[in-house]
């Protein structure tokens, strides 16, 4: 049911609901949403609210309204991510894109916290530089990257990165020649304003989020990440 007071705005509950729908495959007979009409029936409220909740969903590039055919789908399918004891984007995404591009949007230094000691296994206060990247394959931004690496051993990191749009590339330059996935979390969450910018998202869109670490063949912990997917482009296969 859509809540009133739930503090989220009436079109993105709807939005999501749609979003959702879709997703499971309920409206797959037809090919489009219902009316605008029939959604407000269902949802009980206006059609202006419909409007802005497919509105924010044809900007995301989910439906599409056509004149004289109503509100289709747009049928695209999702990239596959394998997450895994070696897991790499590039490798992950494979063949399933013909261009594969890393943008480092900012690089910083900053003092290990509390909870980020306990990931990287570092004493709080320990130097960590900082990356925020974007990854993208065939133009559609599929990540939203916070990297945080031990300030000691990969000074510089963010130079090689920017150069070579990999972060596995940019650890081999540090004679990380092989790396492994210990821990990975995955939760979902509402688009943040930093994801609608840089993926290309509305207000209320769905991100699947990780939170993994990365060790050294030694199990010294080299890479903490947190990531955010927008959940329309890429669903996760893990794998054992």
């Amino acid at each position: 049911m859509i809540q009133r007071q739930k503090g989220v705005a009436l079109w993105r509950q709807i939005a999501d609901r749609i979003r959702a729908n879709i997703a499971a495959g309920d409206y797959d007979v037809t090919g489009r949403v219902p009316a605008e009409t029939a959604l407000a029936e269902e949802f009980a409220v206006n059609r202006h609210t419909v409007r802005a909740a497919l509105a924010a969903l044809s900007q995301e590039g989910i439906v599409r309204a056509e004149q004289g055919r109503g509100t289709l789908i747009a049928q695209r399918d999702k990239f596959d991510f394998p997450i895994s004891r070696r897991t790499r984007f590039t490798q992950g995404i494979g063949e399933q894109a013909r261009d594969l591009q890393g943008v480092l949007l900012s690089a910083r230094e900053e003092a290990a916290n509390t909870s980020l000691s306990r990931w990287l296994k570092v004493a709080p206060g320990t130097r960590l530089i900082r990356l925020e990247t974007v990854r993208k394959a065939d133009g559609r931004a599929l990540s939203r990257a916070t990297s945080w690496f031990p300030a000691d051993r990969f000074s510089g990191i963010d130079t090689v990165f920017q150069k070579s749009g990999s972060i596995t590339r940019a650890l081999a330059a540090f004679d990380v020649a092989d790396y492994l996935r210990d821990v990975t979390e995955i939760s979902a969450g509402h688009a943040e304003p930093d994801d609608v910018a840089d993926l290309g998202l509305t207000p209320g869109a769905i991100v699947l989020v990780t939170k993994a670490l990365n060790t050294d063949l030694e199990a010294v912990p080299i890479q903490f990440a947190i990531t955010r997917f927008p959940a329309d482009r890429v669903q996760f296969t893990v794998r054992t």
